[in-house]
């Protein structure tokens, strides 16, 4: 029997550290048009319940056209779009700065993400480096919807490559509130509170408080790989147990936007009416996640601002992510050695929240 061995290759593998070129500008593939189906199964898989991406008479009693897409579902599509060209062949992903939630996006919109690098910084071990993008998603129109940084850790592929020049951009620690992005026709005066069940708005959150979300959720395999299959993230890592078992985790990391939709449905309780997410100032993915954990969400307000608006203020809120450890069992979250083991998110956000009618 002859075998035939005149294979060829045409699978593109994803490009390794020593591929990135400082400033290059990547078109990613695959537009997604976003269906009432992708926002349903979203909430399925993370039980979120902000009545403005569910009801579409709330939605439309705050001036809005239709029920706008969760925030957090928008930019995890968009997100998913870079994975092909900048993380899949990621050791993980690092963290974010600077997220800029432009404008809201509908059902029926089609989003389209392009990234450039911005920085780069190989490792001591000639093995991985850091690669540095800031991505852009665009609707059908051509019209930003979302802007944000990110970093990444990749492998290298061909150690023998010489490490480029170091670049590491700076960053700011958070989007100012003259950039926050509030839309013309949004008004809460009509905000009804029984919709939200929240009898807290802008003005009862003080600057150093910290909430205890006792709610928690645990993270199961199929739900963690449905969720990413919906985003489109093909990294690798989160699908390939075959691959992940001869690894230094030894299993499937869970990806990290699925911890940041866990801890933000979790924060439901005591910020029902934080509506809308104007901002990520930064985060860190502090700790790996595995399928089997259980997630529980710490809020503190880290500042509140007045915003060009009479009706919306707006919160700065840090939320962390606890595995397998309740709110009330930790107090110190990071310390000079580092962040405590259980600690698996530190998300620094914007959020817009009513103000008390005068």
């Amino acid at each position: 029997m002859t075998t035939n061995k005149n294979y060829t290759s045409k699978i593109n593998a994803g490009r390794y550290f020593e591929d990135f070129i400082l400033n290059e500008v990547i078109q990613h593939a695959t537009p997604r048009t976003i269906t009432a189906g992708d926002c349903a199964l979203y909430i399925a898989l993370t039980g979120e319940r902000n009545p403005l991406h569910c009801s579409e008479p709330f939605a439309q009693s705050l001036g809005y056209k239709a029920t706008p897409v969760d925030d957090l579902l928008a930019f995890h599509i968009a997100f998913g779009k870079t994975v092909p060209d900048i993380s899949v062949n990621a050791v993980a992903n690092l963290g974010y700065a600077d997220v800029r939630f432009i404008q809201p996006v509908f059902v029926g919109d089609t989003l389209c993400t392009s990234s450039q690098v911005i920085g780069l910084r190989q490792n001591s071990n000639n093995k991985s480096g850091v690669v540095y993008v800031r991505s852009t998603s665009v609707n059908q129109h051509g019209e930003p919807v979302l802007n944000w940084v990110r970093w990444v850790m990749v492998h290298k592929n061909d150690m023998s490559r010489p490490a480029p020049m170091t670049v590491v951009p700076t960053l700011p620690s958070f989007v100012e509130p003259e950039n926050l992005r509030i839309p013309s026709y949004l008004s809460l005066s009509k905000l009804d509170p029984k919709a939200t069940s929240g009898q807290y708005v802008w003005d009862d959150y003080q600057i150093g408080e910290r909430i205890n979300h006792v709610a928690g959720t645990t993270i199961n395999p199929a739900e963690h790989s449905m969720a990413t299959r919906l985003y489109q993230n093909n990294a690798r890592l989160h699908f390939d147990d075959y691959l992940m078992k001869n690894s230094s985790f030894g299993q499937r990391l869970v990806y990290g936007g699925i911890v940041i939709s866990a801890c933000r449905a979790l924060s439901y309780e005591g910020l029902e009416n934080a509506f809308s997410i104007l901002a990520i100032n930064g985060g860190t993915h502090s700790n790996p996640s595995f399928a089997g954990d259980t997630i529980y969400t710490i809020t503190e307000v880290l500042d509140k601002w007045e915003l060009n608006n009479a009706d919306i203020g707006a919160l700065r809120l840090r939320m962390v992510g606890l595995k397998n450890i309740t709110p009330t069992e930790i107090n110190t979250i990071k310390s000079e050695q580092g962040y405590h083991q259980n600690v698996v998110l530190d998300l620094d956000y914007t959020v817009a929240m009513p103000k008390r009618k005068s």
